[in-house]
């Protein structure tokens, strides 16, 4: 999966947009600049019994400027801002112990758990370099986008609940810079949304019985340009 998004990520620099016709140029038009977009969450490289559970789903919006390199503008790079919210549910449990120390275990069937989730919400700081079919005097077209995300989190949770008790905390071991690849690609109103974490969604702090809990999210959804 990993090979296939970064190939993909690759395409649009080989992309040729000096296409020539009979219709007037705009010097000034600009395409895809705002969105919403909303994934699933698929935990990769995860330790061993760690097992997915419940709806992961994530959220985000962006402002991204469109930077045109071409006279048709419709081949350039596109820098922006956006936030996003993201959980992660499964059946890893965490515990807060005092003094910024979480503990981590795999949920057994005696724990009786309805719902275990990280959640975050971060600042995106996306990367584009950008291909689309596009012309001033059409809103129906190809895209390929692809580049790479930066994320601040700047406020993360862990919460559990069970059949007796409810308990949610800030959790610290949440990594506060995330980055990874990202690609959308599509027709008209509705395009695929990917993303592949390069870094992992937890810090070395975080320990599954003694070992680093490397979880990597991949994120497979759609996303709607607005303007």
């Amino acid at each position: 999966m990993l090979r296939l998004l970064i190939v993909l990520c690759l395409l649009p620099v080989f992309v040729c947009a000096q296409v020539k016709d009979s219709i007037p140029l705009d010097n000034k038009y600009l395409e895809d600049q705002f969105s919403a977009a909303v994934w699933y969450n698929l935990l990769q490289e995860k330790p061993e019994n760690v097992i997915q559970r419940n709806l992961s789903y994530g959220l985000g919006l962006n402002f991204i400027k469109d930077i045109p390199f071409n006279l048709r503008r419709n081949f350039g790079v596109g820098l922006g801002l956006g936030v996003s919210v993201n959980s992660y549910y499964s059946n890893l449990v965490a515990t807060d112990n005092g003094d910024s120390f979480i503990s981590y275990r795999i949920a057994t069937s005696e724990d009786a758990i309805k719902r275990s989730k990280i959640g975050t919400y971060g600042i995106n700081l996306p990367f584009e370099v950008r291909w689309r079919s596009s012309r001033a005097d059409t809103y129906r077209f190809w895209r390929v986008y692809a580049g790479v995300k930066t994320a601040y989190i700047f406020a993360s949770n862990s919460k559990l609940v069970t059949d007796s008790i409810k308990t949610s905390f800030h959790n610290p071991n949440i990594e506060q810079w995330q980055y990874g690849i990202s690609l959308s690609v599509g027709y008209n109103t509705w395009n695929l949304h990917l993303y592949y974490s390069l870094s992992n969604l937890l810090d070395e702090n975080a320990l599954l019985n003694n070992n680093p809990i490397n979880i990597r999210p991949l994120r497979v959804g759609l996303i709607f340009y607005i303007l």
